[in-house]
């Protein structure tokens, strides 16, 4: 099993607007029906107005990878670059 923890540090101020695009373009619907995937969710940070966290698993890296190559993925990039300064990717196998 494969695990990310994706934190998004948004634009100040961004964090929440940077959500509601997630919603709205269907990340998170169209990420837990892929074949593989264990659990995607969101988590707003207590401490950091500006850091929204992904959690995601996979059974297998292989189908993560697939994940990556998804329409909805590409999307996400543009949606990444408009209110994010920076993300950081915690992986883990186990």
């Amino acid at each position: 099993m494969l695990t990310w923890n994706v934190t998004y540090h948004c634009k100040p101020g961004q964090r929440e607007a940077f959500f509601n695009a997630l919603c709205a373009l269907g990340v998170r619907n169209n990420s837990i029906r892929e074949e593989g995937n264990l659990k995607y969710d969101y988590f707003f940070d207590a401490q950091d107005p500006d850091a929204l966290l992904l959690v995601e698993s996979w059974a297998t890296p292989e189908l993560q990878k697939v994940h990556c190559e998804t329409e909805v993925f590409a999307k996400l990039q543009a949606l990444k670059a408009q209110y994010c300064e920076t993300v950081t990717i915690d992986k883990f196998n186990h």
